[in-house]
């Protein structure tokens, strides 16, 4: 089995490196478009599903820095757009902001290493959580920094799925979130909290904001060293409370049985349940996992579509009232896996964002029939079989 499962998976990366070059030569950029600021209680939020668009943006609050700036990511590319935020972050750390970045190491293994040096006036962490050797035992320790978000002086904050490079600046449909307000320093908490845990000892950030409860947007973290998975649980709660629709977008869609039994239940009380993942992602194996799903969620009620570009995004908006966006797929490495973080908003006018968005995307996508997925190929079904004891893995 272990034997055909290398197989399969190295036959589908082949099939996957044909399909993208030939897609590439004829394919038109996918849809994207603006969507103006909506105010939440004291915050402004702006939505992005555009990489150039985005990155101009946080380069622009890097640039207006007077006191700290903190970014974290999962791949920091050494290319022009990494390059560019490199230039700018040790611009202002030379003018006396203080800078500190997170990258994931491994993440990170294919960037050159001397992309990776930082000027001495930034601090900087490639998170590694195997620091010992007796930690190779705890699993804890496997855990990825797959948390994506850069908080300038408390007051501006970005979180969302995109990492930092070109390719995701044109290529790549993803969804991020500005957020100017009071709410920006709950960011910046999320991250000192983890860098004075994971940091070098006597490197750690003094600095203390002040925490409250805002009831119309929260952070949602998951702490895999804590043993602390939320995210999954906000998933399930809001599913469950559903009553009219269900808009759900995301990159890889391995869910357990008590994430898709609660979709499931949504759709049979009469919930319109739309699930949009890529059709053919970065990694092919995982869509092919995802795709044993399909049948059982079709027969469900549930609509299943496939975009045709490159789709990384980690969004859901549940009866125009409830939004999420974050970090987090919906796979049991980032359900009970890695460090990730969502942002969890109540606001009819973002959902209503957040539907447009949704819309916009179907317009580049596949609608599944029951009736054309069970008349499959039969080694597509076969692939799907062999693959299938990977999902928890994945």
């Amino acid at each position: 089995m272990v034997a055909l499962q290398a197989i399969t998976v190295a036959a589908l990366r082949v099939f996957a490196i044909l399909y993208r070059r030939k897609r590439k030569n004829n394919q038109k950029p996918f849809p994207h478009r603006r969507f103006q600021p909506v105010y939440v209680d004291d915050n402004e939020l702006q939505l992005y599903d555009y990489g150039c668009d985005l990155y101009e943006d946080m380069l622009a609050a890097i640039d207006s820095a007077r006191e700290y700036i903190y970014l974290e990511t999962y791949i920091w590319k050494g290319d022009e757009i990494g390059r560019k935020f490199k230039e700018h972050l040790a611009k202002k750390a030379a003018e006396g902001v203080e800078v500190y970045v997170v990258f994931d190491w491994f993440g990170n293994l294919v960037v050159p290493r001397a992309f990776k040096s930082f000027p001495s006036s930034i601090h900087k962490m490639a998170y590694h959580p195997i620091k010992h050797p007796w930690q190779l035992f705890d699993p804890r320790r496997y855990a990825l920094d797959h948390r994506k978000m850069l908080s300038v002086d408390g007051k501006i904050g970005f979180i969302g799925g995109f990492n930092l490079g070109s390719l995701y600046a044109t290529e790549w449909r993803d969804t991020h979130l500005r957020i100017s307000g009071p709410f920006a320093a709950d960011l910046v908490r999320a991250f000192i909290d983890f860098w004075n845990r994971s940091s070098p000892k006597g490197d750690t950030i003094n600095r203390r904001m002040q925490r409250k409860f805002d009831p119309f947007i929260s952070l949602r973290g998951n702490d895999a060293i804590r043993l602390t998975f939320p995210i999954r649980d906000m998933y399930i709660d809001a599913i469950d409370k559903a009553e009219r629709s269900i808009l759900l977008t995301n990159a890889y869609f391995v869910p357990d049985h008590i994430l898709l039994g609660a979709l499931k239940s949504a759709a049979a009380r009469g919930v319109d349940v739309r699930i949009l993942v890529p059709w053919i992602s970065n990694h092919i194996d995982v869509d092919w996992v995802a795709r044993g799903y399909f049948q059982e969620c079709l027969k469900a009620g549930i609509r299943i579509f496939g975009y045709q570009h490159m789709l990384h995004a980690k969004t859901c908006t549940i009866d125009g009232q409830w939004s999420t966006v974050g970090t987090a797929n919906l796979d049991r490495l980032s359900s009970i896996g890695n460090f990730e973080i969502n942002v969890e908003v109540y606001s009819a006018e973002f959902a209503q964002q957040m539907q447009e968005l949704f819309e916009c995307d179907l317009t580049d996508a596949e609608e599944l029939t029951l009736d054309k997925w069970v008349h499959r190929h039969w080694y597509t079904k076969l692939s799907e079989r062999i693959l299938a004891p990977l999902r928890f893995m994945m």
